[in-house]
Order: C-alpha cells, then sequence, then structure tokens
C-alpha cells in the first residue's frame, strides 16, 4: 500500500479485543458473572462492523478473542480467520491476572488457547491480559505463558493506572527472558507529552481526546520510527448498547464518545497502514 506521494507507509499493528459489553473489567461482580448468558449478545454484529471497515480499507488485524466469547461463537471465530486476520487469545473468562493464582492462569490460558486452536485448525501465538494486568506483582505470567505455548505478549502498558500499568517498561517492541525462554511483549503505543509518559493505543483514550490531537500523536510516533500496537473492543462500535450500572467514573469511561468511533476508525484507516502482529512483527512469526 503506497501513500498519495507513492512512498511505502509503515506497517503497523491494529488490533481489537473481542468481548461483550457486559464483560468489561468495570462492571464486573460475582452476581454479573453468574449471569453473563441471560444479557443480550451483541459482540458478533458489532465484530461484523469491524470486519467490513477492514475490509473497505483492505487492511488486517489480530483479534484477542475472549475464550467464554468463542465458545458461544465459533463461526464468527472462523469468519475473521477466514478474512485473514489473526487470531490470538484474550484469556477465557475475562478475570483479572491480578485476582489469579499461577496456577488459575495458567488453566485460563490453556483453556483459551485450546478452544482457538480446536476452531481455527491453527496455532495461536498471542495473549493480551484483560484490562492490561501483567504489573509489576504478576510479571510471573510471562513464563508461564511460554510454558503454555505462546510466543508473544501484549498486556504491558507503560504508564501509570489506577488499575494496571507498568511505569518505566520499555514502551517499544522487545523480548523478555524468562527461565522458561524468551518472549516478545508489544505494549500498546505511548508517547511522551511534557515529561509524561501518556498512552495513545485506542480504548477510551481514542474515544476521549479529540481525533486531530489522537492522530497529531500517532504520527510523532510514526515519525520517531517507532511501530503503533493499537487496540479497540467491538462494543465501541455500538452506541445503542444496553446501559450498565456502574461508578460515574466507570459509566464514563465506558460510553463517552461511543457514536464517534466507527468514523473515527475510518479516518485511522486511511491514514495508517495496518496488519496484524503476524504481519508487522516477522521476529514474532520466526518463532
Amino acid at each position: 500500500m503506497t501513500d498519495r506521494f507513492g512512498s511505502e507507509r509503515p506497517l503497523h499493528c491494529l488490533s481489537f479485543d473481542v468481548e461483550e459489553h457486559f464483560q468489561v473489567s468495570a462492571f464486573d461482580s460475582v452476581a454479573r458473572r453468574h449471569r453473563w448468558d441471560d444479557f443480550e449478545s451483541r459482540v458478533e454484529a458489532n465484530t461484523n462492523t469491524i470486519l467490513q471497515l477492514l475490509a473497505d480499507s483492505g487492511q488486517q488485524a489480530t483479534f484477542f478473542v475472549l475464550g467464554w466469547v468463542a465458545e458461544r461463537h465459533p463461526d464468527l471465530v472462523r469468519r475473521i480467520a477466514g478474512a485473514g486476520h489473526e487470531i490470538a487469545s484474550h484469556g477465557y473468562a475475562h478475570e483479572l491476572v491480578t485476582t489469579l493464582t499461577q496456577d488459575q492462569f495458567r488453566a485460563d490460558v490453556r483453556r483459551s488457547r485450546k478452544i482457538l486452536e480446536d476452531i481455527t485448525g491453527e496455532r495461536v501465538l498471542g495473549y493480551r491480559a484483560p484490562s492490561f494486568t501483567i504489573v509489576k506483582d504478576t510479571s510471573w505470567a510471562h513464563e508461564i505463558l511460554v510454558e503454555e505455548g505462546y510466543v508473544y505478549d501484549s498486556s504491558v502498558f507503560p504508564i501509570v493506572h489506577d488499575v494496571y500499568g507498568m511505569p518505566g517498561a520499555d514502551p517499544d517492541v522487545h523480548q523478555i527472558d524468562t527461565p522458561a525462554g524468551p518472549i516478545w511483549e508489544l505494549p500498546p503505543s505511548t508517547t511522551v507529552v511534557a515529561g509524561m509518559r501518556i498512552p495513545v493505543g485506542g480504548g477510551g483514550y481514542f474515544r476521549l481526546c479529540p481525533y486531530r490531537l489522537f492522530r497529531h500523536w500517532l504520527k510523532d510516533v510514526e515519525a520517531s520510527g517507532r511501530q503503533l500496537m493499537l487496540y479497540f473492543h467491538p462494543w465501541e462500535l455500538d452506541p445503542d448498547q444496553p446501559r450498565m450500572r456502574g461508578s460515574r467514573l466507570a459509566r464514563f469511561r465506558h460510553y463517552v464518545n461511543l457514536d464517534e468511533v466507527e468514523p473515527r476508525l475510518r479516518s485511522l484507516m486511511s491514514e495508517f497502514r495496518f496488519g496484524s502482529v503476524r504481519e508487522a512483527v516477522p521476529a514474532v512469526a520466526a518463532l
């Protein structure tokens, strides 16, 4: 793909965390988890919108699919893979790594990977923790991921946040050595503004900031020669989704500017060149 000047554009990573609107961590509770099957499922229709956006732009992406969703929508997973996109793991039940023991984490990532590989018949290389909860206290997760056959992770967010984040972590694509072997880490994109590292990887930040400002930050990252890793969710393209009960902060973070996401994504896909992790980071696929 070339730009209007005829030169090759850098290839960045685009990703989507495939989960239902009612599974976000901010609205989580034991009682709500027991009722997941009672809520209206909207993930298939919303993911279909994403697939159409990608088809229209001729671009590829990585889909980090929740095992719970894959069990209930195996045809959706096959359709994503059939369109040439990469299937990766988002764990099974959207449980924060910070709430799991090491044995529970191992069981979760093993179960999810098996479900996805059984559906697609292809090897699953990547993992992303729910709410990016591989943090300093759960860095043991990388060794388990290697032992369970994962090649890369995209869970370490090198920022300060009230739920996740590992301030001071390497913000660029890098390899982590564990006793079980190496694993690639692909952090969501960040940039430095006024001496502070801020997130520009997508999600709520993409909805909260004016698009021109967000685009400016992304272009700065691109101009520095760094590769972008962006992430979004199917429910972010669904402004009509049922409203869940939660704190004012949780509701604001989840519902702010949902009606802006689809047109902004169209603009983003017209201005940047995207691919899946397998396509955009050759070193990952080589392992």
